[in-house]
């Protein structure tokens, strides 16, 4: 039996009239009597009683049209998930994320994905920090991920979500926590609290970045794996760090940020996917993020950002 068997007995049992249920199918009264009857053949059994006046259904008819109905809506329902999904507006995306970075746009984005495409299915990944979210993104592991700018993977695009600023944390009994600015030159001999060398962090690296332009390497007296506790080791006095102004609401008590005077590059974050092997799904998560930071974009393209 296939599905138009299964049509044409309900339109049958529906309507309990061969002429109306040929109208209903559009279709000519002889090939819908051929259908019930070939259905009829395969189960075995009779599933109409017919007489000059009338039709009505047998207790195996009767048996038969609950579960006929849900082939047929379950039918229509794979159709149109089928549909969705190659429209992009069903699936799964996965989306790799770490850090204070995605603290504000991992929510909105959710919410707009939610809202436009509330039948895709967002796995969020944390700890993916983002070297290593550009990484498995590049190698089609992940199919978004937070990443930092600039970055040179062929096939990789992406779309600017936040513009930030390096910035300095220290205990609020800090020597230097009085100083409006802090130069980089004045942490030559702190201990510092960083996310660990091998965890795939940007920041990381950035900060290495940072206090090799002043002239120095950073000793390095604790390592933790995010920016929380990073942050709550700073404000006990385990040493200082090298973090970035989306970190600021972060608040813990005898904490204070201060900018630095002397390495103030604008750094941007950013959404990426692999332009070769991203679903339509994944493209349809993408046009939101587009719609949603696209003023942010545009002002990390322009020349004067």
């Amino acid at each position: 039996m296939d599905l138009r068997h299964f049509e044409a007995f309900i339109a049958v049992a529906e309507e309990l009239h061969f002429s109306r249920a040929a109208e209903r199918l559009r279709i000519a009264q002889p090939p819908l009597s051929q259908r019930i009857r070939q259905m009829e053949k395969e189960l075995g059994v009779a599933l109409f009683v017919r007489s000059t006046r009338a039709v009505s259904l047998t207790p195996a008819g009767e048996s038969l049209l609950g579960p006929a109905r849900k082939v047929v809506s379950g039918a229509a329902e794979a159709r149109d998930a089928a549909l969705a999904g190659a429209a992009g507006e069903s699936g799964r995306v996965t989306i790799g994320f770490a850090g204070a970075s995605s603290r504000i746009a991992l929510p909105q984005l959710a919410g707009a994905v939610r809202d436009r495409f509330p039948k895709v299915d967002l796995q969020l990944r944390g700890q993916t920090y983002a070297n290593s979210a550009l990484e498995q993104v590049r190698e089609g592991s992940l199919d978004l991920g937070f990443v930092r700018l600039p970055f040179l993977s062929r096939g990789v695009d992406y779309v600017v979500i936040e513009r930030e600023e390096l910035i300095c944390a220290l205990p609020s009994s800090h020597r230097l926590a009085h100083r409006p600015t802090v130069a980089l030159s004045d942490l030559v001999d702190e201990p510092f609290v960083t996310f660990p060398a091998n965890s795939g962090s940007s920041l990381h690296a950035i900060g290495v970045q940072a206090c090799a332009h002043a002239g120095f390497q950073p000793r390095v007296s604790q390592a933790a794996p995010d920016s929380y506790t990073i942050l709550a080791m700073v404000a006990a006095g385990v040493g200082v760090t090298l973090t970035l102004s989306s970190c600021k609401d972060i608040q813990p008590y005898g904490l204070v940020y201060k900018s630095i005077s002397d390495f103030t590059p604008a750094l941007h974050s950013a959404l990426a996917w692999n332009t070769e092997s991203a679903s339509p799904t994944t493209h349809s998560v993408v046009s939101v993020a587009k719609a949603l930071f696209a003023q942010r974009d545009s002002q990390a393209q322009s020349p004067d950002a």
